[in-house]
């Protein structure tokens, strides 16, 4: 094949393929599921026209017909060529407490969760873990022991040595799968008891920032992101988990290369304030009363579905002190793309001057602080960027209302 042939078909060739990635992020950007107002028509962009399953068209950019409260649609390229199947679901104007308070966070975990294996010592030699031989891993969750329940490390420990030897089966958890091993422990030399070899974890504990109160169902939401295993990287999956109040005693300024910390203690732990239910990628979720909010003098605001976020100025409600919560300037820089729900969805910087001097930006303990723009709530802080600390993550409130059972 001759150079002038093949530089024809290359420049044939190069926008072809351009476009054809242009078309796959684009369709990556559609969401599984839209959320829309109960009297807006569907937006989408030019290129992509949405109908219902039947190929009925219902729905399309600068239409005025309308849809049902929640059905399933086609989006078609050009009309044309079926890309994608989404939800679509209507939904009434939400309007929520917005938090910014510190709560304090106690999780007790389903089971408990292998953080580690180690040999174990018998007679002068080292024996590799029986665990790790039978196919346990770092970051399972161990629900059972021969049927028996196990609610803590110091019960799994027991259990194990009460077997005399004999082999065991062990009921874990892995990645939303229930297997099963079988498992002999071994006499351990020093300690003169049976172990498998495993070193596991049965709770938390720390300090975040509420995102917002439900006064109609109780329900709340905080932090924007999953609690996950310090060590594993695991998200947490919880057998009961409570909320107490918190306060801030000190603030660790962040600075390239270094998170920064707001530093709390647990108050009044014996009071309540509220249980946590659920641990996802999009926070923590559960039921409380209105004393959440701390008598924080705080109205309900609106929530903004995605489309109505803007690029620009918006602020941030958090607690750095015994002053309780306040407003500070940041910039939304970036909305991203997610086709499912995730922490990571819009590029945060903050402009505000005194949060800048007191934290040096975002620092951990931040996460949960409500995001507001043109009075409403649109997201919540997740994540600090390490080498600019004052520059990190939001998330869209859609998400948050979704696991909050806000939104079905």
């Amino acid at each position: 094949m001759g150079r002038k042939k093949l530089n024809k078909i290359m420049y044939i060739l190069t926008p072809l393929i351009f476009l054809i990635l242009a078309l796959f992020f684009s369709i990556k950007e559609i969401p599984d599921t839209m959320f829309i107002r109960m009297k807006e028509d569907v937006k989408s962009n030019y290129v992509f026209r949405i109908y219902e399953e039947q190929n009925v068209p219902t729905a399309s950019i600068g239409s005025e017909k309308q849809i049902k409260n929640e059905c399933k649609m086609n989006v078609k390229f050009l009309g044309l060529f079926p890309v994608k199947s989404v939800n679509v679901k209507r939904v009434p104007d939400i309007s929520l407490y917005p938090g910014g308070t510190s709560i304090g966070v106690k999780l007790n975990t389903k089971g408990v969760l292998v953080v580690a294996l180690s040999d174990i010592e018998v007679n002068g030699k080292k024996i590799s873990s029986p665990a790790a031989q039978s196919g346990i891993m770092v970051g399972d969750s161990i629900l059972t022991v021969d049927g028996k329940a196990i609610k803590s490390a110091e019960m799994l420990s027991e259990t194990i040595n009460e077997c005399g030897g004999r082999e065991i089966k062990i009921e874990l958890e892995r990645k939303g799968q229930t297997l099963k091993k079988l498992v002999k422990p071994v006499r351990a030399s020093k300690e003169n008891k049976y172990k498998v070899g495993l070193w596991v974890r049965d709770s938390t504990a720390g300090v975040g920032t509420l995102t917002f109160y439900d006064s109609k169902s109780g329900n709340f939401a905080a932090l924007g992101h999953p609690i996950t295993d310090v060590d594993t990287g695991t998200i947490l999956s919880i057998d009961k988990g409570e909320l107490i109040s918190s306060s801030i005693i000190n603030i660790r300024k962040g600075s390239r290369g270094t998170p920064g910390e707001l530093k709390g203690i647990f108050v009044n732990e014996d009071k309540i304030i509220g249980k946590v239910t659920d641990n996802t990628e999009c926070g923590i979720f559960g039921k409380a009363d209105k004393s959440i909010l701390k008598n924080h003098k705080v109205k309900p605001m609106k929530i903004a579905l995605r489309d109505e976020i803007k690029e620009g100025d918006a602020k941030i409600i958090t607690t750095l002190d015994e002053s309780g919560p306040k407003y500070y300037d940041i910039k939304i820089e970036k909305l991203l793309s997610q086709d499912k729900p995730g922490p990571k969805s819009m590029i945060i910087k903050v402009t505000d001057s005194k949060l800048l001097e007191k934290t040096g930006g975002i620092v951990q303990g931040m996460s949960g602080s409500p995001i507001i723009q043109n009075n409403k709530i649109v997201g919540a802080v997740t994540h600090v960027l390490i080498n600019k600390p004052d520059t990190g993550y939001g998330i869209y409130i859609e998400w948050m209302l979704k696991d909050s059972k806000i939104l079905k």
